[in-house]
């Protein structure tokens, strides 16, 4: 693809933005958001809301965004609508493409215009390319290593971009955790948005979850406390001792960026000490392919990832077809999931993995976000299940 097939030919004003791929391909618009430049994998997100929360969902670290739907930041931000807690940590995304220049806000919510957001959080914004014709190459090719770079004055050093696009060793191999999870320990017991209300607090906890942060969303924290919980979160490397020792309930396993099997070299023998424990266990996304290599099975590098609001996921155990948001680069390789480990959920776009679930134990976990934030509400459910499961296990010891 060229530059001349990439650019949209709307305006003769030189390009303020670049995008630079590792094969050299360079792609001109406009700059938006933070100056300066960041490198990355380069993905696509169809989804058509909920762009605030997508750029700050920690499990995009280490990724630039290509938004499908031309027309992001037209509600304009606010500082409800993010999704990372670590307020301290390296932002979500590490960049985001747009088809369109960002229109003035038209929401009630509103407090800024994205682009005076998008500077504030330090994330560089490139707009005026064909990002249909950018989905398609990476539909063909795969999510590519790339360079984003926005210069307000159109100088650049080129020759330094391709060289910094070409270099970037890319996700393989990759943990990320580190850069997204909390420095120590806290609790959590904000609950749901309800309109007219905004956000509640959970004053009548019926159980004690400890959940372990690879890069968790605050969405994911807001339902479990909604769901009856007292939440106690611990950063990434705590140990299987220190987490038992809190005498929890249950534990989850959340959302985050990177190669699973990188993190997993610390990660795993904690899920293993928990999962034996007879702890029930839930895990979403990066904890889902954690909990997979736990068990025995191998994760594996998807070509194009799955990152939208509008993904069909069929739940094996009841026949039902849920509407789910993803994201995600890598996935459980289904083919080497052990004997005692059924595959409770499948994607209905190719096929792969989903959701898994022990069969002697109170353990489970899905590859989507079941928060829906953004994204339906379809799966919720999966909340109950855990919380069922919590209570059965609070039963067989009483």
């Amino acid at each position: 693809m060229t530059v001349e097939q990439a650019s949209n030919g709307w305006s003769e004003t030189p390009p303020t933005a670049l995008l630079v791929l590792a094969d050299g391909t360079v792609l001109e618009g406009h700059g938006l958001g933070a100056s300066g430049h960041a490198v990355g994998e380069v993905c696509f997100n169809t989804a058509m809301t909920g762009y605030q929360e997508i750029m700050t969902d920690p499990s995009y670290a280490g990724q630039i965004i290509t938004f499908t739907f031309p027309h992001i930041g037209n509600v304009g931000s606010n500082e409800e609508d993010i999704e990372t807690v670590n307020l301290a940590a390296t932002p979500g995304a590490r960049g985001v493409i747009l088809h369109s220049a960002i229109t003035r806000p038209s929401n009630y919510r509103a407090t800024r215009h994205l682009d005076d957001w998008l500077k504030a959080r330090g994330i560089i914004g490139l707009s005026g390319i064909d990002t249909r014709a950018l989905t398609a190459l990476i539909r063909e090719k795969g999510m590519p290593n790339a360079v984003i770079a926005h210069a307000p004055d159109g100088r650049f050093d080129l020759p330094a971009l391709k060289k910094a696009a070409r270099e970037w060793p890319g996700l393989v191999g990759m943990d990320l955790v580190p850069t997204v999870t909390c420095g120590q320990r806290f609790t959590w017991d904000e609950t749901p948005w309800v309109w007219g209300k905004g956000y509640g607090r959970q004053q009548d906890p019926q159980f004690h979850v400890v959940a372990i942060d690879y890069g968790i969303k605050r969405n994911i924290l807001r339902m479990l406390a909604g769901a009856g919980c007292k939440v106690t979160v611990v950063p990434a490397t705590t140990s299987a001792e220190d987490i038992l020792a809190l005498q929890p309930d249950g534990v989850f396993l959340s959302n985050g960026p990177g190669d699973p099997a990188a993190t997993g070299k610390y990660a795993v023998p904690v899920i293993k000490t928990i999962v034996e424990s007879g702890t029930p266990t839930f895990g979403i996304c990066l904890g889902h392919q954690l909990l997979g290599i736990a068990l025995g099975a191998r994760t594996i590098k998807m070509h194009q990832g799955h990152h939208g609001a509008n993904h069909p996921v069929k739940d094996l155990t009841t026949g039902k077809v849920e509407i789910t948001s993803m994201n995600h680069g890598f996935a459980i390789d289904k083919d080497t999931l052990p004997n005692n480990v059924d595959e409770t959920h499948v994607s209905l776009f190719d096929g792969s993995n989903c959701g898994i679930a022990l069969r002697d134990r109170p353990v489970f976990s899905v590859q989507y976000h079941p928060e829906a934030s953004p994204g339906p509400r379809d799966s919720h459910y999966l909340f109950v299940r855990f919380i069922d499961m919590m209570r059965q296990s609070k039963r067989k010891i009483a």
